[in-house]
C-alpha cells in the first residue's frame, strides 16, 4: 500500500524493513481506504513513523500505546532533536499522532485500555432528560443547551432539590441573564422552569415554584428580519465553481437554503432516500421532527444530481452532503453549513447583515417572496412555521408598502 503514496522504490523498501513496518502499511491502507490525499497522508505517515522511531528509543512497545504517550510526545516535539525528521507543524503531528493510534486501536494492536476520564451527569440531570424526552419528546440538542445552565445551577445550589427557594432561584436566573444576550438568558429562564416542573411532578420540591423564576422583558416583533436583496442572492449562488467537488457541492446547498428556505440543521439531516427523483419532491425533517414534502425543482434538482454524480466522495455515510476532505463524513452540527454560506459571501464580496449566515438567505426567501405579493399564510406554508405569529415579522420587510399606508404623526392641537 506504501505505493500509492511514494514513488521510490527506496523509501518504500525502508519503511517495509522497519521492526513496525507492518503497522505503518497497515495504517497506509486506512489512509488510502478513507481517501486522504497522497500529500496529506505522507505527512501523517511521516508522523506516525516518528512516533514509532521516539517509542524505540524510550523502550515503549508499540503495543502499549496510550492517549498518555501521545501528551508525552507531544511534549518531545518542544526539544525534537531526532534525526532525520527534521521540523513539521506541531498542531499536523499531534492530528496525525491521534490518528494512528486510533487505527492501532481500531486494528486490535493496542493492549492498554482507553485512558479517557468520563465526565458523568448529576442523576437528576439524567433522570430529567428521561423525562423531557418521554413526556415532551424534546431533542437532545434542546436537552444539551438545557444542560449548559442547569449543570451551574445545581453547582450553586446542590444537587438536594428539597433546598431549592424562590430567592435563590431568581438570583442565579437573574446573574446569569447579565452575563449574555437575550437569547441565551431567555435559554436559561426555560431550562429553569421546566427543570422545576420536572421536579415538581416528580414531588421533590414544593409545588408552584416554578412561578418564582421571572420572565424576560422583550418586545415582539420588534427587530427586523435581515436579508440580502435578490440580486446579492444571486452573486452569492454563481460564487461556487460547480467544476470541482466543493463547488458542485455549496452550490446544491446554496440552492436549497435560498430558494426552498431550508434551516442549516435541515441540511445537515438530509439522507439519500430523502430525495424522490420519480415523485420530484425532497423530504426534510425540521424542528421537532416534524417532517414535509418539498418540491424538487429542476434548478435544484440538477445541482444535487451534478454533486452526487461528480462531487461527492465515496463514503460509508448515507448523510446527502458530506465534507470534501478526508475523513469523508457527514457535517457535525449546522455551523458548517453556516460556514459555506459564510464564504460564499466572502467570494461575492457580499457583506453578511447579521450573525449565521444561512439564516439569512432562509430571511431572503420570505421577503423576496412578500415583494412578489405572496401571503403571510403561504410563506409560512414555505418556511414550514407551526405558527403564523412567527411569520407576522416580515409583514414589516416591505417598507414601500408600509410608506403607502403610514400616517402622519400627529402634531400639537391647535388652542
Amino acid at each position: 500500500m506504501f505505493t500509492k503514496f511514494f514513488e521510490s522504490p527506496l523509501r518504500i523498501q525502508k519503511l517495509r524493513d522497519r521492526p513496525d513496518g507492518r503497522l505503518l502499511e497497515g495504517f497506509a491502507q486506512e489512509l488510502h481506504r478513507v481517501g486522504y490525499a497522497q500529500i496529506t497522508a505522507r505527512r501523517h505517515l511521516r508522523a506516525a513513523e516518528h512516533l514509532v522511531h521516539w517509542t524505540g528509543g524510550k523502550g515503549i512497545r508499540i503495543t502499549a500505546l496510550d492517549e498518555r504517550f501521545a501528551e508525552e510526545f507531544s511534549h518531545h516535539l518542544d526539544r525534537c532533536r531526532c534525526q532525520g525528521y527534521g521540523r513539521t507543524h506541531r498542531l499536523e503531528l499531534q492530528n496525525a499522532v491521534r490518528l494512528f493510534i486510533g487505527y492501532l486501536r481500531h486494528a486490535g494492536e493496542l493492549t492498554a485500555p482507553i485512558n479517557v476520564e468520563s465526565i458523568k451527569d448529576p442523576a437528576l440531570l439524567v433522570l430529567f432528560g428521561s423525562w423531557m424526552r418521554q413526556q415532551r419528546g424534546t431533542c437532545d440538542a434542546t436537552l444539551y443547551n438545557y444542560g449548559l445552565d442547569l449543570r451551574d445551577l445545581l453547582k450553586r445550589l446542590g444537587e438536594d432539590p428539597a433546598r431549592f427557594d424562590a430567592q435563590s432561584l431568581r438570583k442565579f436566573v437573574l446573574e446569569r441573564s447579565q452575563q449574555c444576550g437575550w437569547a441565551a438568558a431567555k435559554r436559561c429562564t426555560t431550562a429553569v422552569r421546566m427543570f422545576l416542573r420536572f421536579l415538581i411532578a416528580d414531588g421533590k420540591c414544593a409545588a408552584g415554584l416554578d412561578a418564582s423564576i421571572p420572565a424576560l422583558a422583550h418586545w415582539r416583533l420588534s427587530s427586523l428580519p435581515r436579508y440580502l436583496q435578490p440580486e446579492e442572492v444571486e452573486r452569492v449562488i454563481t460564487s461556487c465553481d460547480p467544476a470541482t467537488p466543493a463547488g458542485a457541492r455549496d452550490r446544491a446547498i446554496l440552492l436549497l437554503l435560498a430558494r426552498l428556505g431550508l434551516r442549516a440543521g435541515d441540511i445537515v439531516r438530509l439522507r439519500l432516500d430523502d430525495l424522490d427523483w420519480k415523485g420530484a419532491n425532497i423530504r426534510v425533517a425540521g424542528k421537532g421532527r416534524c417532517q414535509a414534502l418539498l418540491p424538487l425543482t429542476q434548478e435544484i434538482g440538477d445541482a444535487i444530481a451534478t454533486y452526487i454524480k461528480d462531487g461527492r466522495p465515496r463514503s460509508d455515510t448515507d448523510a446527502l452532503f458530506i465534507r470534501s476532505r478526508a475523513p469523508f463524513r457527514a457535517f457535525a452540527d449546522h455551523c458548517a453549513i453556516s460556514m459555506i454560506v459564510a464564504q460564499a459571501m466572502h467570494r461575492a464580496s457580499v457583506v453578511c447583515p447579521s450573525r449565521g449566515a444561512a439564516h439569512v438567505l432562509r430571511h431572503s426567501v420570505a421577503s423576496s417572496m412578500l415583494r412578489q405579493g405572496a401571503s403571510l399564510q403561504e410563506i409560512a406554508g414555505v418556511l414550514r412555521h407551526r405558527s403564523i405569529a412567527t411569520t407576522e415579522i416580515y409583514a414589516k420587510v416591505d417598507v414601500v408598502a408600509l410608506r403607502q399606508i403610514a400616517q402622519p404623526w400627529p402634531g400639537e392641537k391647535v388652542c
